[in-house]
């Protein structure tokens, strides 16, 4: 492997803040003949930086769980095309990218938006903790598989939706499924530093050929991702409300939320860097750095490359999939 300088984790002054929304930072940038897949791209967020990425001309897929859903909620935007995937299913994972790279096509850009937050406690495939399964290891599988397609559409770039909540929990490496007593907000903390430390390790591993990776906090939204938290818990958290109305000043649209992430996958300003965490259009600081507020920046655990090696061995074992396996 090449030695390269890592990108250091300090803000880089974008030009763009906390307010910008995903068209505001696409604005001048042309897309047209990229392709871009945005898995969840059918609801919040992931419908707005579909949205915005068509609109600055690039070809979008949509891998969805339910599909005629997904077809519903994004009808009206040309240049979409839904296919079937559920990340949980690490078969259905197979089956989509292969149906893709029968195509023959090359990727631009990959956002992996799809996600849970606090869902009770739920076994998929093999007794993995969903939260697990789904955010990470199911993106870790399809950017695996999909990884000849990655590399063919030159200067490619992966964004991970990480979150603010990794700073919960790191990897918890005597009981990553969460076996011996689950703890919701813990077992999506700990999944959100493993979208971090995924793009980490996948910024070091494929720089080499071309393609850079990015971990984002999209900030403080309500969306579906919501759907597990009852009123009342939101309510205690000081979220909403009795009739659900915003209490924090902080949240932002979901037109804002998409922002960052969309900013991660195409600004040009983020030309020759990668592997680090972004939040407000910009790169975070580290946690405790940052004046913005208590909730800005990232953690150390959520940064640390041995960590994001050892995370990536792990996941390989775990799902049986490794892009880089015969290069060592």
């Amino acid at each position: 492997m090449t030695n390269r300088t890592r990108t250091p984790q300090h803000p880089i002054g974008s030009g763009f803040g906390h307010s910008s929304t995903a068209a505001e930072v696409l604005e001048g940038i042309d897309l047209t003949g990229k392709l871009a897949i945005v898995t969840g791209g059918y609801s919040g967020i992931g419908r707005e930086a579909v949205r915005a990425l068509v609109g600055a001309g690039a070809q979008v897929i949509v891998p969805a769980r339910r599909p005629e859903t997904a077809r519903e909620e994004l009808a009206g935007i040309d240049g979409v095309e839904v296919d079937e995937l559920d990340l949980a299913d690490l078969a259905s994972v197979e089956a989509f990218a292969d149906r893709f790279l029968a195509t023959g096509r090359g990727i631009d850009l990959v956002i992996t938006n799809a996600g849970v937050m606090a869902a009770p406690e739920t076994r998929v495939g093999p007794g993995w903790e969903l939260q697990f399964a789904t955010n990470h290891l199911g993106h870790f599988a399809l950017v695996n598989r999909l990884w000849p397609a990655i590399v063919k559409g030159g200067s490619s770039r992966v964004v991970a939706l990480s979150s603010s909540g990794h700073k919960r929990s790191g990897i918890r490496w005597d009981d990553v499924q969460f076996e011996h007593g689950y703890d919701k907000w813990e077992a999506y903390g700990q999944a959100k530093t493993a979208n971090a430390l995924f793009a980490l390790q996948l910024d070091t591993l494929g720089a080499e050929e071309g393609v850079r990776a990015f971990s984002v906090h999209p900030g403080g939204i309500l969306t579906p991702l919501q759907r597990h938290l009852p009123r009342e818990e939101m309510m205690a958290l000081g979220w909403v409300d009795a009739d659900g109305n915003l209490l924090v000043s902080g949240f932002k649209s979901p037109e804002q939320g998409a922002a960052t992430e969309v900013w991660a996958a195409t600004s040009p300003s983020l030309d020759g860097l990668g592997g680090v965490f972004c939040e407000d259009c910009d790169i975070a600081g580290p946690a405790g750095e940052t004046a913005v507020s208590p909730a800005s920046g990232v953690a150390d655990h959520a940064t640390d490359p041995e960590e994001a090696a050892r995370l990536w061995a792990l996941s390989a074992e775990l799902t049986g999939v490794d892009a880089f396996a015969a290069r060592d």
